[in-house]
Parts: C-alpha cells; structure tokens; sequence
C-alpha cells in the first residue's frame, strides 16, 4: 500500500528548506524500499513547526516537526512512516495539535489538507458547491445572501462586502468589473499570501460568484511582485479553472461569461489603498484618487468595480455553500464569522489563526502564541499593519471585535498582530510609523507627503533628550498638533492612519518620550 506522506509547498516552508526535505522523503523511501507517495500540501499555519510533515493513516495525519533535511534518515529509522514512531519531532495527530484544534477553520477550512495545484482535490473537498448554488440564483438572491451572512471587508475598512456588492448590482452600466487587492503590504501579515499558495481555487471561486451576482465578466487579481510564488499558484489554477470550464464564455454550462487575470505591482506599499491600486491596474502610477466618484461607480477604467481583500473574496463560497446563517452564527455584535489573525514579531508560536470573533488579544497572545519568544515580559501589541495601534496590557481583555477596537481608537485592520517586549524603545517605533509614511506617501496630499516628513523631525528632537524639559514638552505638542492635522486633513488612509501608532505610542508609553504622563489624552 502507498504510503502519503505531506510536504507544504508554501513560500515559508520553502525558506527553511521544504524542497529538500521532500526530495530527501522520496530518496530515502525508494532507498529503503518504501512505497511512499509525497504530496505538497499548503501551509497548516503553525508557522514555527515548518516544515510539518504530515504522514497519513487510518487513524489521520500524523506530523513531524520543523523537519530538517538531517532528521530523515533518524525519522525513517524509527518508523515515522507508519505514523507509529516515537521520534523527539513527533507531534501525534495533527487536528488534535491545541494551536489548531480550537481554531474555527472557514475560509481556511482546506489550507494544509489539499494539495493547492490540484483542482480534483478541491472538488473532493466541497470546492465549486457555492459557485454551482449561485448559478442557479439570481444575481439578487446572490448579494442578499453576501449582505445577510455579515461579511465585511478583511482588508481594514471593514465596509459591508454585500452593500458593495449591491452598489455596483444596481449601477448602469454594460461592463463592470471585479478586482481583488491582494497587495499584502502590512507588516505581520500573510494570511492572503497563505490563501493564494495553499488554497488558489477559492480565491478563483469566490471571484467568478462576485462576477456572477454583480454582472461583471472580467476580474483582476492584484498581486505584489515579491509573491512569486502566490502568482505562479494562480495563474496555473486560473488557467486549469479555464480549461474544466470553471471560466470562460460559458461557465459551467450556464451562458454567463467570467474570465480572470493576474496583474503584478512593484511594491508601492500606497497601491494597498483601492483607488491606487486601480490607477496601477491600468498601467498608471499608483497615487490616490479623490473620492467621489466611488469605485463600486466608476472604478477601473470608469467602470462599476467590486474591490475586495483575498480574505473577503475567499469567504464567499462557504457562504454560497453553507448558507448565510450558517457564516453569520459566528462572532458577535456587527462582527460576524471568523477573522484571520497572523501572530507575528517576538512570539514563541507564530502563525495563522482562524477564530470566531469575540477572542481577546490576551487568549492569543498567550493561549495560541505562548508567550514571547524572548520569554520577558510582552510591553505593547500592534494590531492592524504598520499603521495600527500600539496595544499596552490593559487594553488586551478586549474582545477583537471592529466596534470595540474603534471605541479604543485601534483598528483591526488585516488581522495582523505584531508582539514587542520590554526591550521595545516606543519613541523610535512611533518615528518609523512617520518615517515608513513619508517614504510609501503617493505625495498626492500635503498632510501626508509634508506632516510624515515633519514628524520625523519633531521625533528626532525628543528622542535626542538634549534639549530643556520645557522644549521637550513643546515638541511633543507639536508632535500631537501634527497628528491631528494628518488625520483630518490627508486624502487616504495612509496619511490619516499615520497617526495612530504615533499617538497610541505617546499616550500609553510616555516615558519613551521623556515624559511622565499623558493619560489624559485620548486612546
């Protein structure tokens, strides 16, 4: 009998040393003469475990983990492909790992278990059901269905995916279009780089239904160049998607047209904001639009333009699939399903994690991420990307929830969580939020191409500690006076977000800036 043995085949479990881990199973198996059969799954997201390699048996996958090349042949030895070996790397059944057992897996339901090259697998893991029930919908019955299951925008704005989706529905128009921004540019963050590598097919799913519901016949995945191999992944799944019929002038049979190409960005972090990213798609520089007119109005190339995160267009077939109520069941408040969290920075578990809503960033930082890796005690959390909220201990019992964050004036953002102890100098982190603003800045706004620039100064003359206490206090009012300016006054997110990190730093960790307390400030 042929034994499966699993590899992931994703960017991280590539970078230490996948492919020759994999080579070394076959090599060793035919060696030994061991019928074994390695298959290159996706990432599970147990980021510090990779490579996992998973053996399959009656009683489920069994893992091993990180693999290094030089545990095969000692793995071999034991009997680790009988699953039955009691090797140091031994990690029993894989589903029962805790880190992923009190996870609720939906738009992750597959990553890790198919093999993302292969659309048989997909087919035999539920993929396309939510693609065939929207066919036999209306494109109303499809947006009611979005709206009605709770689904908001993962990409930071958390706008309502149906409302969107209605807006460009009910918009005039003969040609509209989908455009999925999968520029995943925020620090910490790697859950759309994990979707596009370990589940391609989802992403092509959810799109094509998008198309279907709203009457778009085009769509554009937006890809940042330093994911190559995301790209590859897609436009072999785009491509194999094509040929069974999944795209195409006649979509499954139903006379409705869908067709999809990859578009790559030169790492301009700006083209993360939705209009850049469409002035980018049509082959101009990246810089903000002012609004209105809205994109779901007059998006790419003029058009009605659904923009959606790949975490957003990848929810959509379990909801088409399962039903609304089934998606809208978790979470809480205005908050429903789950969110992708990507614990990252100093943390001893790093990885992906799909949760409920409702978790409190205490139960990941410690029940999920273990602590710190440094082992000294955690000082501050970012949550949202590089333009996010630093998070001091007495904010972390609240529950991740968009409303809740936004009575802390925090954002959720992306999901991503960046861990920093003790050691952390908050001062020199808030420069570096001015700091990354004034040099991805479009340049299009004063506040922003100006303020960031100023902020940098206006930094660097507190942190000197050189002048009176009196000039520190001045600086410092400025610095504050800067950030409102920034944030009321900028074109985009990327100006008016700035301020965040800023400020949280300053009010929550005054004695980074030298001085004693500013709690009276607003979070």
């Amino acid at each position: 009998m042929t034994i499966r043995i699993h590899v992931p085949c994703d960017s991280a479990a590539l970078a230490v040393g996948a492919d020759e881990v994999a080579a070394l199973i076959a090599a060793e198996a035919a060696q030994r003469g061991i019928d074994v059969r390695v298959v290159r799954n996706g990432t599970r997201g147990l980021l510090w475990l990779e490579p996992l390699v998973e053996v399959e048996t009656p009683a489920g996958r069994v893992g091993y983990g990180p693999v290094d090349p030089a545990d095969v042949a000692a793995l071999f030895d034991t009997g680790f492909h009988t699953g039955a070996s009691a090797h140091p790397l031994s990690l029993g059944l894989v589903e029962q790992i805790p880190y992923l057992a009190r996870q609720q897996r939906l738009t992750f339901a597959r990553v890790g278990i198919t093999d993302p090259r292969s659309l048989a697998d997909y087919l035999a893991h539920d993929g396309y059901r939510g693609l065939r029930n929207a066919l036999a919908m209306a494109p109303a019955e499809i947006v009611a269905a979005v709206t009605s299951s709770g689904l908001r925008g993962r990409g930071g704005a958390a706008f309502p995916t149906g409302i969107k989706w209605n807006t460009v529905l009910k918009a005039p128009g003969t040609e509209k279009y989908i455009v999925c921004n999968a520029d995943e540019g925020d620090s910490g963050t790697f859950a759309d780089r994990i979707i596009m590598e370990s589940d391609p097919y989802v992403l092509v799913e959810g799109m094509t239904i998008a198309g279907i519901a709203v009457g778009a016949t085009r769509g554009y995945i937006y890809v940042r160049s330093e994911y190559p191999h995301a790209i590859a992944r897609l436009e072999s799944a785009i491509a194999i998607a094509r040929h069974h019929g999944y795209l195409g002038n006649d979509v499954l049979g139903s006379g409705r047209a869908f067709e999809l190409e990859v578009r790559k960005g030169a790492g301009a972090y700006i083209c993360g904001e939705e209009t850049a990213l469409l002035e980018s798609v049509e082959g101009k520089r990246g810089i903000v639009r002012a609004k209105p007119p809205l994109p779901a109005l007059a998006g790419l190339f003029g058009k009605p333009t659904v923009i959606n995160n790949v975490l957003s267009l990848a929810t959509v077939p379990i909801i088409l699939d399962k039903g609304a109520a089934y998606y809208q069941d978790y979470g809480m408040g205005r908050s429903r399903g789950t969110l992708p969290v990507q614990l990252a920075g100093n943390i001893k578990h790093g990885g992906l994690i799909e949760l409920a809503f409702g978790v409190t960033l205490r139960e990941i930082l410690y029940d999920y991420g273990g602590g710190s890796a440094s082992g000294r005690p955690i000082k501050a959390v970012q949550v949202g990307g590089p333009l996010g909220a630093y998070l001091p201990e007495s904010q972390w019992d609240t529950p991740l929830d968009y409303e809740a964050f936004a009575a802390l004036w925090a954002v959720l953002g992306h999901g991503g969580i960046v861990v920093h102890d003790d050691r952390a100098d908050m001062a020199k982190l808030a420069r570096y939020a001015m700091e990354f603003c004034a040099v991805e800045s479009c340049g299009k706004c004063t506040p922003c191409r100006i303020g960031s620039t100023r902020g940098v100064e206006v930094i660097d003359k507190i942190r000197a500690g050189t002048q009176p206490a009196q000039e520190t206090v001045r600086q410092v009012v400025l610095l504050r006076d800067l950030c409102d300016t920034m944030l009321h006054g900028s074109l985009c997110a990327m100006g008016g977000m700035t301020p965040y990190p800023v400020l949280s730093a300053l009010n929550h960790f005054p004695q980074d800036f030298g001085q004693a307390d500013t709690s009276q400030h607003a979070a």
